[in-house]
């Protein structure tokens, strides 16, 4: 039975239609419900959106790949595919309903307003997403099986992640057009935060898959508390960088960024 949720939407203290959402079982069904998320963004100037959209163009990538046959499982893929955007799905109705939910995810969305970057905002929905739910995801989906059939596949979904962000920072360079600060501002920092959450990350989620696959379901709630601490606090580096002058640089290249969601989003999806 297919899990459903109820929201409603508050714009300027008035109450739109509520409206009725239930959980994707197909990959197309995820990209409406992605669709969807975009365009409240849009609507409300949601900083949300951001990563909503890149997010977005991972899940098209991988379905093409599913319908060429690119994967070893496609099968497979769809399903697990569909289970990691749901937990994605899941937090931010629960984040709009004031539902309890990961504390990484609470951290990242409530982050919406702070005037973060960019590609801090985007950073934040890829380290939890990343962190924790692609661990959980694959842990789930191969519950009875041996996990290791599905490494490949994983690796491959993380190789497409990759490369559809290292697209995005190309296209930043439209809204943000001061973002090569952050490559003269120490060792290229603009690489080295998104290594710190990709690179790291694609380790760390296959450490954290097989870990809980191993544990089996009922026995692991402590360890998904702690991975939820873990990428709490890879979230609040990106939030709040150590370094003075990585900190300087951000702020300084946030003011002269398009603050206007829709545009951000028009301009990104420019060919």
């Amino acid at each position: 039975m297919l899990e459903c949720f109820y929201f409603i939407h508050k714009f300027n203290g008035q109450k739109l239609k509520t409206s009725k959402i239930s959980q994707p079982t197909t990959i197309p069904e995820v990209l409406h419900q992605l669709d969807n998320i975009i365009d409240n963004a849009i609507l409300y100037n949601d900083r949300i959106g951001y990563f909503a959209f890149l997010y977005r163009r991972v899940t098209a990538e991988i379905l093409k790949e599913v319908q060429l046959g690119n994967f070893e499982d496609n099968p497979r893929m769809e399903t697990f595919d569909v289970a990691f955007a749901n937990y994605y799905i899941d937090a931010y109705n629960g984040y709009t309903t004031n539902q309890p939910i990961s504390a990484s995810w609470q951290f990242a969305f409530s982050s919406k307003n702070e005037p973060l970057t960019i590609l801090q905002h985007i950073m934040l929905g890829i380290n939890t997403h990343i962190n924790l739910d692609l661990g959980l995801a694959a842990s789930a989906v191969m519950k009875g099986q041996e996990i290791s059939a599905i490494e490949n596949d994983f690796n491959k979904v993380n190789h497409i992640l990759g490369n559809i962000v290292n697209e995005m920072q190309d296209r930043l360079s439209r809204v943000s057009p001061l973002l090569f600060l952050l490559d003269i501002v120490g060792k290229n920092t603009d690489e080295e935060i998104i290594n710190f959450s990709l690179g790291k990350a694609r380790e760390l989620s296959w450490i954290n898959a097989n870990l809980l696959w191993g544990l089996g379901s009922g026995h692991q709630d402590t360890a998904i508390q702690q991975m939820d601490i873990t990428v709490l606090k890879i979230g609040e580096f990106i939030k709040s960088p150590k370094s003075k002058i990585v900190t300087y640089a951000l702020q300084f290249l946030g003011k002269f960024e398009e603050k206007n969601v829709g545009t951000v989003i028009s301009r990104l999806r420019e060919d």
